[in-house]
């Protein structure tokens, strides 16, 4: 019993090696009752004639009839095909220990008793039934160990001490070949088994190895699909799952939608509080979406702050719409971050599958608009695509054509809105607006077709195109007007256009001093460092900057310390019922006395009646720009058809 408890704390050390024992004994299990009944029986047939029948009949019969029982109890338990636990393998391999050495000693003791009956064929048989036996069961227990070397030493002991006593010398010869053949077979066992056992502990080492393989390839997947900052998934996972719909839903057309969130106002805390503010801010949104997510609504971080909504088996718009206000609602609330409380809000754009597209793209693609036009339009709100964008964008489409194979310098032109000080009722300079008219479409609004120059990477071209024109008209203009020119966010953010851009101003025969590029907040905040960087080698020209559209972006001092600025020209919108609004009044005075501060010189836009321009004199305002003043006006070829001047009109 010490040795089978010494076994097991072996195997129990060795899972694997056990297991392997345990599967491949149990296929030479029937091989093992099978020789043993066999051979018995052959013994017992020998000697019915010569031996009692208790010996020869009876207790043969019952050593066969356990073994049989043992192989049906053997049969029975492979077929129910049950998975068993370590714990009962080790209880498997313990009783089989068990019973090999009571068989042993229930088979030696039955074979050494039939010796005395017979003649000498009938000795030899039982020399003979003992050693063929005791090897063909060495063989069948070869992987248990323990279980063949107890055999051999149950059967081969007394056999050998047993044979020896008899003095004939056949059977001493037997006896000591069989101990001999059962020595080599005992070396050839022990090599077997450490060769077994090295086998299993290579093929477990392998299996470790590739099951650590497959963990690292299953979290390189995981990381992969997954976004580090704020645990969502990715982008490529997104589209992933995209993909999988419209291979699974998309063939029986279920509805199912694609929606993109975009933060509002992310950059700006992002540019005053720091990136780990930002980082901060991503991860609270990252937790607060992932509260919406479920089977039907999968979410994940695309990139920036944009987020990608994917909602399956869609029924109804009105859900589609209520989630996503939830979840604008959600984004609105405000964020303690260790910086400071922000506040964001969020805009979704929402695609649906199949009205809005029957590809991944596709779908991909109306979102996105879809968000473009309601952070034009609805900010903060959920907007679906619809018919209506699908034709806005067949018409930016053939826009976007018509512009690529237009004949800038022929079909582009400049009208010219002046800019006076109210106090002397002079034109002190001219803002320069571009005009575009196409041979196939007609007339098209700036608006239009600069954003789409500007989608279309034509922005560059037909910013060259048109600062020729103004330094053109500038050329054969009154040195003292000055004009100002409108750059886009793509100018700033292009290191290669600011080049183009100075080396126009720099090869023309115009004092850069009477020139002023304008740009907006919005397009500055877009990439605050190369906004500034670029401004500054244009103001390094001489020539002078202007902040346009003031108070509509996300206006701060931070932008107006930052920027090399000379004036600034506030919008509109707060001019239109300015006589009446006692805000708007105020927000105007303190503007004017800010700049005042600063030494920048400040514009009011969007000027349309006496009664306006006299409420912004009032306030301190000295110059303004609007239809009250004058219309933009054309020019004809390299100069202008009259020089627009204050018509005092009013009306658009």
């Amino acid at each position: 019993m010490r040795l089978i408890r010494s076994f097991e704390r072996n195997n129990a050390a060795n899972i694997a090696l056990m297991r392997s024992q345990f599967e491949a004994f149990s296929r030479q299990l029937p091989l093992l009752y099978f020789t043993l009944v066999a051979n018995s029986l052959a013994v017992a047939f020998t000697h019915a004639h010569s031996a009692p029948a208790f010996l020869s009949k009876i207790v043969p019969a019952v050593l066969c009839a356990c073994c049989v029982l043992r192989l049906v109890i053997w049969a029975r338990r492979r077929s129910l095909r049950t998975t068993l636990t370590d714990d009962e393998i080790a209880v498997r391999i313990r009783n089989t220990v068990v019973m090999v050495v009571m068989f042993g000693v229930a088979f030696t003791s039955w074979g050494l008793s039939l010796y005395r009956y017979g003649d000498t064929y009938a000795h030899v048989h039982v020399a003979f039934y003992m050693s063929i036996t005791v090897i063909a069961c060495i063989f069948c227990l070869m992987h248990v160990r323990i279980a063949a070397l107890l055999l051999t030493a149950i059967v081969l002991g007394p056999f050998v001490v047993f044979f020896s006593l008899t003095g004939n010398e056949v059977l001493i010869a037997i006896a000591i070949n069989v101990v001999l053949v059962s020595g080599a077979m005992i070396k050839v066992l022990l090599t077997y088994y450490r060769d077994f056992a090295d086998l299993v502990n290579a093929k477990k080492v392998l299996e470790d190895k590739q099951q650590q393989l497959l963990a690292l390839n299953s979290e390189n997947l995981r990381l992969a699909n997954m976004d580090s900052l704020t645990g969502l998934p990715n982008r490529r996972h997104f589209l992933g799952r995209l993909g999988k719909h419209f291979a699974h839903d998309g063939l029986d057309e279920r509805r199912f939608a694609v929606g993109i969130v975009d933060l509002d106002g992310f950059k700006q805390v992002n540019d005053l509080h720091g990136h780990r503010a930002g980082d901060a801010l991503l991860r609270e949104v990252g937790r607060r979406l992932n509260l919406f997510s479920n089977d039907e609504v999968q979410i994940a971080r695309l990139g920036g702050d944009e987020f990608g909504l994917l909602f399956g088996r869609v029924s109804a718009n009105d859900a589609l719409i209520s989630t996503s206000t939830a979840i604008c609602d959600a984004l609105r609330e405000p964020y303690e971050l260790p910086q400071a409380t922000v506040r964001v809000s969020a805009t979704v754009g929402i695609a649906l599958f199949p009205e809005a597209g029957r590809t991944a793209e596709q779908l991909f693609e109306r979102a996105d608009y879809a968000l473009y036009h309601a952070k034009v339009h609805r900010r903060g709100q959920a907007t679906i695509f619809s018919e209506q964008h699908e034709s806005t964008i067949r018409h930016l489409g053939r826009i976007e054509q018509a512009l690529r194979q237009a004949d800038l310098e022929q079909e582009m032109t400049l009208h010219f809105q002046p800019i006076l000080n109210v106090d002397t009722g002079e034109v002190v300079t001219y803002e320069s607006l571009a005009r575009w008219h196409s041979p196939t479409l007609g007339p098209i609004s700036p608006d239009v077709f600069i954003r789409t120059a500007e989608k279309s990477d034509l922005i560059h071209q037909l910013t060259a195109v048109l600062l020729h024109k103004a330094l053109a008209f500038m050329e054969e203009s009154d040195p003292s007007i000055g004009v100002s020119f409108n750059l886009s966010a793509r100018d700033l953010a292009s290191p290669d256009a600011v080049e183009q851009i100075r080396r126009i101003v720099q090869q023309s025969n115009v004092d850069a001093s009477r020139l002023t590029f304008e740009v907006t907040e919005t397009a500055v905040i877009e990439d605050f460092a190369k906004g500034r960087a670029a401004l500054s080698q244009l103001s390094a020209l001489g020539a002078k900057i202007a902040l346009d559209d003031f108070g509509t972006g996300y206006s701060s001092l931070h932008c107006i310390h930052q920027l090399p600025l000379n004036s600034v020209k506030v919008d509109r919108t707060f001019v239109g019922n300015i006589e009446h609004d006692a805000l708007a009044q105020g927000i105007v005075r303190s503007i004017v006395e800010l700049c005042r501060n600063l030494e920048l010189s400040c514009v009011i836009e969007g000027v349309e009646t006496d009664r306006q321009a006299a409420v912004l004199t009032e306030l301190g305002c000295n110059f303004m720009q609007g239809y009250h003043f004058g219309r933009p006006a054309a020019m004809v070829g390299d100069s202008p058809r009259r020089m627009p001047a204050a018509t005092g009109t009013t009306g658009r």
